[in-house]
């Protein structure tokens, strides 16, 4: 059997990937901050025969982080990790000069440290696993100047340097950054109130990119999911 954490899965693309992997028979542990969204979407999953466990809570809480790699261990191990929950910092967005230095704090929080915690109890299992891998949600606004878009962006590109270290560190995980391109969702409605997403792919768009690399398994890296739905 393979397992996977997946965090912030109670809705947009963590819920998409989370369906995805339990119709493919992944055991999963889903991790949100709302217990009765997390427990709905855990208790449609286990329909597809897998063992679905919900564990409500905040990633930027150091006992929540081990209660999530405490589940996958009852479950057998820890194969996959994807770090997907994350916040905006503000919103709607703003200017780096009007960047509240707190929420700039708390995104870093849930973005890059928890990240990283969440990761610091993985290991242990996931380099036990057959094939350890760890997909962390990257975005465009870490490479690319967008206005606005100064705060998150720059928790992004310190994910992504992480990443990028980590590959280097552990040669004999799977560790990808993988920029999803944009995606209709909640947060990109609440970064860009004003702007039409409706020619904007869903979630379950983005979704067959992720499972060509769990499929493929390529090098350790940064990829983008327009990308690889094109190849």
């Amino acid at each position: 059997m393979t397992v996977a954490i997946i965090t912030g899965a109670s809705r947009g693309f963590g819920r998409a990937l989370a369906t995805a992997l339990a119709e493919r028979g992944w055991d999963l542990v889903l991790d949100a901050r709302s217990a009765g969204p997390l427990e709905d979407v855990a208790e449609r999953l286990r329909k597809h025969g897998g063992a679905v466990t919900a564990v409500p809570g905040d990633v930027a809480d150091g006992g929540h982080r081990v209660e999530l790699i405490a589940a996958a261990w009852e479950l057998g191990g820890l194969d996959l990790l994807v770090n997907n929950a994350s916040v905006l910092g503000a919103e709607p967005l703003v200017s780096l000069g009007r960047h509240s230095l707190d929420d700039f704090r708390s995104a870093l929080e849930v973005n890059v440290v928890a990240p990283l915690g969440l990761l610091q109890e993985a290991l242990p299992l996931l380099r036990e696993a057959p094939a350890g891998t760890v997909i962390s949600m990257s975005s465009d606004a870490a490479t690319e100047a967008y206005p606005t878009w100064g705060g998150y962006g720059s928790t992004k590109a310190a994910l992504d340097q992480l990443v990028a270290v980590l590959a280097v560190e552990e040669p004999g995980l799977r560790v990808w950054a993988v920029d999803p391109g944009g995606m209709r969702t909640d947060m990109l409605a609440a970064a860009e109130p004003d702007e039409d997403l409706s020619e904007v792919p869903r979630p379950e768009d983005v979704v067959p990119a992720f499972l060509s690399l769990l499929d493929r398994r390529p090098a350790s890296g940064r990829y983008s999911a327009p990308s690889l739905l094109e190849a």
